[in-house]
């Protein structure tokens, strides 16, 4: 490689052979050239910077109708729509923003993974990897979008119009919590609901930190969420998993395999009517160079936490109250009852049609939107109170405790090969079980839902305890967790877990709600991506 001289603010470009560059297919006639220039802080250079310089590309700026991208992953230029030689680009560097209390678990981003900042009315911005495009000091979440076409070139501070994007996802740091009531496992009776909520203690800290493995009250638990994967983070979907072209929400029921209908973003309608197997493989199949995949039980517990820490609104999060399960929405009011069967005025639900408020329900663009948010602000992750019920990737075990349980039996199953926790038989016509076991949360056999105890540390549901049951009709719900969300604890006639609850069990939803299902087809189930990089 060339040095390329700027001298007095002009650039002498010198000739780079093209494969310097990881260029796209049939982007480049490789009998021509490019030129290349260099910018760092707004001074010329004549020194490539390496990829751990601490910088970040401010700008690329071509001529003649070409289009630079930069892939951080492999610090190399991606030139495209180049269609004459001697095309001339000039990348300009600036250092990188990194938020210090975040001790090393800044956001990490491939090439398709776009840094953007949310405006106070929705508005979505390109964001330069040079600006402070996050601040979990003050509850502002990194957001980055995917492109519907990753193609299409938006430059630092261009607004992303909606249409353009595929998928919203927000960044989680990796992160130890004080562990803060690690010993209610089991069922007290409770008669009296209590408020037990409290401030979760965070500190953030990267991968290369010894883990902590603390196990009692006051000690530190480096959460359970990043050591499966051994990441400094996770992207999670910004709203539950839309199904991409449905234009009623009848049409977003679809017990399919289609990686492609994925679609992340506000004003949707959430995929459902898709057994637990099928939403594992598309989340999956969705972004592999990502490490997508379906959420599990503790990296829903790391949101809540986060959520319940000093960097969230640390407060309960308002239901989504669609009934037309559109993503985004929140209720204009706190639910004042549980589950109950009916649209009560203590708990209104109501359908709109995409983007348009209701009496009782108002969409993402509304600014007010932003209590349904983990934040209280357009930063924060949306959809998880309320909306459709989510199924996570937590099952529990069979009588021996040593396979995964598919289903209930051979009517309602997740679609997993397995045994049927309730009749003991074995499902061998599905799809088996990730090879992978850090894809899924296991928990141990029990005939009864009120053993709390078999919780995993930071998922979210014994930690939340104690607990009562309250009747609702000739039903028991087991309730109080924090915020009196529903909690219900697997057991062998259902041994999957969901999360956050649907819109109709009013006050019953919440970020800490947890409750138990059966894995397979159900209109209200839903499910979210979630991407390791």
């Amino acid at each position: 490689m060339k040095k390329v001289f700027i001298v007095g603010g002009i650039m002498i470009l010198i000739f780079f052979k093209v494969d310097f560059f990881e260029l796209e297919e049939n982007s480049f006639n490789f009998e021509m050239h490019s030129m290349i220039g260099f910018m760092i802080n707004g001074s010329p250079t004549t020194i490539f910077p390496t990829k751990d310089s601490g910088l970040a590309i401010e700008s690329i700026v071509c001529d003649k109708g070409a289009n630079g991208v930069w892939d951080y992953e492999s610090w190399t230029l991606k030139i495209r729509n180049v269609t004459q030689s001697r095309t001339k680009c000039q990348i300009n560097f600036v250092s990188k923003y990194s938020e210090g209390i975040l001790n090393g678990t800044d956001p990490v981003l491939k090439d398709g993974l776009i840094p953007v900042t949310i405006e106070n009315d929705g508005t979505v911005k390109k964001a330069s990897l040079g600006w402070e495009w996050y601040k979990y000091e003050e509850q502002r979440w990194a957001n980055a979008v995917i492109l519907n076409n990753e193609s299409e070139v938006y430059y630092d501070g261009d607004v992303i119009p909606e249409e353009s994007i595929e998928s919203y996802f927000v960044w989680i740091p990796r992160y130890k919590y004080k562990l803060f009531d690690q010993n209610n496992g089991n069922y007290t009776g409770l008669t009296t609901i209590e408020n037990k909520q409290q401030i979760i203690e965070v500190e953030f800290e990267d991968k290369n930190t010894t883990i902590s493995n603390g196990n009692r009250y006051g000690e530190w638990l480096t959460h359970p969420a990043f050591t499966a994967f051994e990441t400094n983070g996770m992207w999670v979907g910004k709203f539950e998993t839309g199904y991409k072209g449905a234009t009623i929400a009848n049409e977003a029921e679809k017990n399919e395999n289609n990686s492609s209908k994925i679609q992340i973003k506000p004003n949707v309608y959430s995929w459902r009517g898709i057994q637990i197997s099928n939403a594992y493989l598309n989340s999956y199949n969705y972004k592999r160079e990502y490490d997508s995949h379906m959420m599990k039980n503790t990296e829903w517990g790391a949101v809540s936490y986060l959520q319940h820490s000093k960097f969230g609104s640390r407060s309960s999060v308002r239901t989504n109250n669609n009934s037309n399960y559109l993503t985004g929405y929140a209720s204009k009011k706190e639910p004042t009852c549980g589950f109950t069967g009916t649209n009560e005025e203590c708990n209104r639900y109501e359908k709109t049609s995409p983007g348009v408020d209701g009496s009782y329900t108002i969409n993402y663009f509304n600014s007010n939107s932003i209590v349904a948010s983990t934040t209280n602000n357009y930063s924060g992750i949306y959809d998880i109170s309320g909306g459709s019920e989510e199924y996570v990737m937590g099952v529990m075990l069979d009588s021996s405790n040593t396979q995964p349980c598919s289903g209930r039996n051979a009517t309602y199953n997740s679609g997993f090969n397995g045994p049927y926790c309730y009749t003991k038989e074995l499902k061998t016509d599905g799809i088996a079980f990730p090879e992978n076991s850090d894809y899924y949360d296991v928990y141990q056999y029990a005939t009864i839902d009120e053993k709390y105890n078999r919780r995993i540390l930071g998922d979210a549901t014994g930690e939340m305890g104690p607990f009562m049951i309250q009747k609702y009709g000739v039903q028991n719900r087991q309730i109080n967790s924090w915020y009196v969300d529903e909690a219900s604890f697997v057991f062998y006639e259902y041994p999957w877990f969901h999360r956050g609850n649907g819109f109709y069990v009013g006050s019953d939803t919440g970020v800490f709600a947890f409750a138990y299902g059966h894995g397979s087809v159900s209109i209200h189930g839903s499910f979210r991506v979630v991407l390791s990089v």
